[in-house]
């Protein structure tokens, strides 16, 4: 998860606590003499465009100082967003909520597992917080219970004291009732269902909205349709985060520089209904930037943008997404977007073996959670991965066949019916039928 240009220290583990990856910031902050550049306690009240007399538009920022309490405003020609989107708890609405006498909270606000200590904790999400959590917590719980609605259960082995039940869809005085009619009593309710979109800072002006978990109007997740000298670093979820990050500024950049050119306002909706419709159905986000930047499809407007965003939604509902995913883009996709970004402002080239390692990452997660953060990768010069467990290297290919047909035997015995039925369905869709 480093930037490119500045590696991890050499550790022993592969994954690292969070106080290494705050060291790691501090340092790459230091060698590139950033400070100089950061105002700490200073909080930004309003951004706001302002239009020039050659007819370009700048941006208007207001600042509070919060140690003077003074307050100034500065002007700039471009502007990136980078407020992170890790601060705000979506909680999501369950039916009688209110009844439960329970404690409920956010993983935000989770620090360590001792307050759960003998409790039945209900954990509400199984997306990566949701199982480091439920891990974590069912070291001292009495019973966890992992809520969510993934077609089958997670395969890998739990703790015994974890029991996997369908999402929650009501509460009463003493538990909660979940998707397949059963309920259960618990003590705890622990929401890891993600955080909201939020720019309180962003005046009326920029025309910036979030509806239903989506930031609009966002060319490709990163860009204001509208407003092209402002972009939003970070939108996406579900992905790699400091690389990522990084091709997006470089990308963005590149457009200032106008080492690229971005879309200017003549029609292509076609080209860009064919491009969202392969982002949908394949998680590839920018494909079309590249016809667009080679000349093969002319440049779309603003409004244009926009009604095709809708057709991507509408397009999404149709294949059984759902529209608060619009932006989660997972491994391969947030790869694959890299990919595309580099290759249409001609940066450097994503590493081949990137995509491979973190789909034996996210592998080693789904089948082996107990286990997962034992085992030690190091990339050589030439891009292959070779990976140690308990001090042992692993044959990593021999090893993840065994370990997928033994989860999966396992996952069958459990919930055969379950998967039986995600099987057909997956089947029927590959099929159109």
């Amino acid at each position: 998860m480093a930037f490119p240009d500045f590696p991890f220290p050499a550790k022993e583990e592969s994954f690292v606590h969070h106080t290494d990856v705050l060291s790691y910031l501090e340092e790459y902050t230091n060698h590139y003499n950033l400070r100089q550049y950061i105002k700490f306690r200073h909080h930004v009240e309003k951004v706001k465009p302002v239009d020039r007399d050659d007819g370009s538009n700048g941006w208007a920022v207001t600042v509070q100082d919060l140690e003077t309490n003074t307050t100034t405003t500065s002007f700039c020609d471009s502007i990136l967003v980078c407020n992170g989107h890790y601060s705000v708890p979506m909680m999501p609405p369950i039916k009688d909520i209110d009844k439960f006498r329970g404690q409920q909270m956010h993983s935000h606000d989770y620090r360590e597992p001792e307050p759960f200590r003998g409790l039945r904790v209900a954990v509400l999400g199984a997306s990566a917080s949701g199982l480091d959590i439920s891990l974590e917590v069912a070291s001292v719980a009495k019973e966890v219970l992992l809520s969510h609605n993934h077609p089958v259960q997670i395969p890998s082995e739990l703790p015994p004291n974890i029991r996997q039940v369908r999402g929650i869809v009501a509460a009463y005085e003493d538990g909660f009732v979940f998707g397949d009619g059963s309920q259960a009593d618990a003590d705890v309710l622990l929401c890891c269902t993600g955080y909201e979109f939020t720019f309180p800072f962003l005046s009326e002006e920029c025309g910036v909205t979030v509806e239903n978990n989506i930031v609009k109007p966002l060319y490709k997740h990163l860009i204001h349709t509208a407003f092209p000298t402002m972009a939003f670093v970070g939108i996406p979820f579900q992905i790699v985060p400091f690389p990522l990050f990084d091709v997006q500024v470089q990308f963005f950049l590149s457009s200032l520089k106008q080492d690229i050119t971005l879309p200017d306002k003549t029609a292509m909706d076609q080209d860009t209904q064919a491009a969202f419709a392969e982002h949908i159905d394949k998680g590839k986000a920018v494909k079309f930037f590249l016809a667009v930047l080679t000349g093969d499809v002319t440049p779309l407007t603003h409004e244009e943008m926009d009604a095709d965003t809708v057709h991507a939604l509408q397009r999404l509902r149709c294949s059984g997404g759902q529209d608060r995913h619009y932006h989660r883009m997972g491994v391969e996709g947030s790869v694959r977007y890299m990919e595309e970004l580099s290759t249409s402002a001609h940066l450097s080239p994503v590493p081949s073996y990137m995509l491979w390692f973190y789909k034996l990452v996210f592998m080693r997660m789904l089948f082996s959670l107990l286990t997962i953060k034992q085992h030690r990768y190091v990339v050589e010069a030439g891009g292959r991965v070779r990976e140690w467990h308990n001090g042992r290297e692993v044959n990593t290919v021999w090893n993840l066949r065994r370990l997928v047909v033994v989860q999966l035997m396992r996952l069958m015995w459990r919930d055969f019916w379950g998967v039986f039925s995600f099987a057909t369905k997956t089947l029927r869709k590959y099929l159109g039928l």
